[in-house]
């Protein structure tokens, strides 16, 4: 069972995004906070598995309680509507695993919460225009290779649909490959870029215009 800890302001959003999460057998809403106190409260509290965190909410925003709680936060997927680039590089530095838009379907829902709930990141197609654009205007805001190793045809093909949020077994379907091969073959590009995490990689190949 992944547990999930939900803040949101807009209680009607969050009401909706509970009932989409219990649909789901393998996931279990522990606690839910309605500004961005409650919420960091509520994290130290539960610990939970998955932390779903509203960009904007009163008193402290989901940026503020990612960088409050620091190496403690839990894997955190922020809400948001992609309208700030600075806002998604922010969250990318402070450790957000992904983004989901507020009018997620129910399969996005609960397919992005497991995947970050197995250690993989969640980006979308929709926001690498924006951030590339916001990367060509702010310096980087995270560590990585200036100069990173050149990656194969295979791993870059694995990083291509890493961007596309796409999970070790869906590119080891899509690629006719064992899931195992593809585990490494992403562990190598986040060792080639000198990066920790899939949403870093993409934003870092998204730099180098290998994106």
């Amino acid at each position: 069972m992944i547990r999930v800890a939900l803040a949101d302001d807009q209680t009607l959003v969050r009401q909706g995004i509970r009932r989409l999460l219990e649909l789901a057998a393998d996931l279990q809403v522990v606690a839910e906070a309605a500004d961005g106190e409650e919420a960091l409260a509520m994290l130290r509290r539960e610990r939970p598995d998955v932390a779903l965190l509203d960009v904007r909410m009163p008193k402290r925003s989901g940026l503020d309680v990612l960088r409050e709680l620091g190496a403690l936060a839990p894997p955190t997927i922020l809400l948001t509507t992609f309208d700030e680039d600075a806002v998604v590089l922010e969250a990318v530095r402070l450790g957000a695993r992904g983004f989901l838009l507020k009018d997620v379907s129910l399969e996005q829902l609960t397919d992005g919460v497991r995947a970050v709930a197995r250690g993989e990141s969640l980006i979308r197609p929709a926001i690498t225009e924006r951030v590339l654009r916001g990367l060509q205007s702010n310096p980087r805001a995270f560590d990585a290779l200036d100069r990173p190793d050149a990656l194969t045809p295979r791993e870059l093909e694995v990083l291509r649909l890493m961007a596309g949020g796409y999970s070790n077994r869906e590119i080891a379907e899509a690629l006719g490959t064992a899931e195992g091969t593809v585990k490494n073959q992403a562990s190598a590009v986040l060792s080639k870029l000198g990066v920790r995490d899939r949403t870093r990689a993409v934003l870092k190949a998204l730099e180098l215009g290998w994106l």
